[in-house]
């Protein structure tokens, strides 16, 4: 299958929405409902026809493309920055696990078995979360280096609030798979970074979004 630019706007910007949700409910205890069920709706397609069927459309990335659109650009506060550094590790963490065929099963089966608990409870609901936290625990969080979340140590010990942020890290695991499935690597960020972000901007001013 040939996979297009767009594909990879489209999973770069997954990616960076998972992101700043971690960011955003770390420091501020919550985030868009609509963009945390895009990501996690995504662990659960596992045979899309496509990339912007992982999503259901571009809609629910719109957030993620903004903020891809901003951080691929220059400068940012420190706070932006966290969002790209979380990105980056994610994109790390990704090649590592490449290495690991039995983490992969591991996670492949894992998520099957949340997914069957989609047909009781809504993607969103905090039994679900609570599974993709376990199942980040029990693979991602044991690659090293760990992505150290920052944040309120209050949100941060909120048990809640941790299953929701380990639940949007697989999600961002998800993203990162799937840029190098449709054909991303560092050398595309570098040399396609301009047409990287002319893409997420034709993709934000389509009317759907």
């Amino acid at each position: 299958m040939t996979h297009t630019l767009t594909d990879r706007t489209l999973a770069l910007a997954a990616l960076f929405q998972a992101a700043q949700l971690v960011q955003h409910v770390a420091r501020r205890g919550h985030a868009a409902d609509s963009d945390i069920e895009t990501c996690i709706n995504s662990l659960f397609q596992i045979d899309a026809p496509s990339t912007e069927a992982i999503f259901n459309g571009s809609r629910g990335l719109a957030t993620g493309l903004r903020t891809l659109g901003a951080r691929l650009g220059s400068g940012g506060t420190a706070e932006e920055l966290e969002i790209t550094r979380y990105a980056i590790a994610l994109l790390h963490l990704e090649r590592k696990l490449a290495r690991y065929s039995t983490m992969q099963d591991t996670l492949r089966i894992g998520i099957e078995r949340i997914r069957n608990q989609t047909n009781y409870f809504p993607p969103t609901h905090g039994n679900i979360l609570a599974a993709l936290g376990e199942l980040y625990q029990a693979t991602i969080s044991t690659l090293q280096p760990r992505i150290m979340v920052q944040g309120d140590p209050t949100y941060l010990a909120d048990k809640a609030r941790a299953n929701l942020i380990r639940a949007l890290l697989l999600a961002g695991i998800r993203a990162a798979v799937l840029w190098r499935q449709v054909g991303g690597s560092r050398w595309q960020l570098f040399f396609s970074r301009r047409k990287i972000l002319d893409t997420a901007q034709q993709l934000l001013q389509q009317p759907t979004i």
